[in-house]
């Protein structure tokens, strides 16, 4: 005797059709929730905020690049002093 569970028992055909039922479920509810429940900003604040963090990547990457100058440069100074 083959025993039955909640997802559909021991038949594969119905807990593939259940796995689908749930995926497709969640999708639309994530959709609704992104359609009804959020608060989108308009055109001139995304844009605005596109510059901010364009010039804090730009900003952030020149940083990034002057430590590792300075930190190649030491060490091939403190190598070329014990050569």
């Amino acid at each position: 005797m083959v025993s039955k569970t909640i997802d559909g028992g021991s038949n594969p055909s119905a807990r593939a059709k259940n796995k689908i039922m749930k995926l497709f479920n969640f999708f639309s509810e994530a959709f609704t929730e992104l359609k009804e429940n959020m608060t989108w900003p308009t055109w001139a604040e995304t844009q605005k905020q596109t510059i901010i963090v364009a010039l804090f990547s730009i900003i952030m990457a020149l940083v990034t690049w002057g430590v590792d100058e300075t930190f190649t440069r030491a060490v091939a100074g403190f190598f070329s002093l014990i050569k």
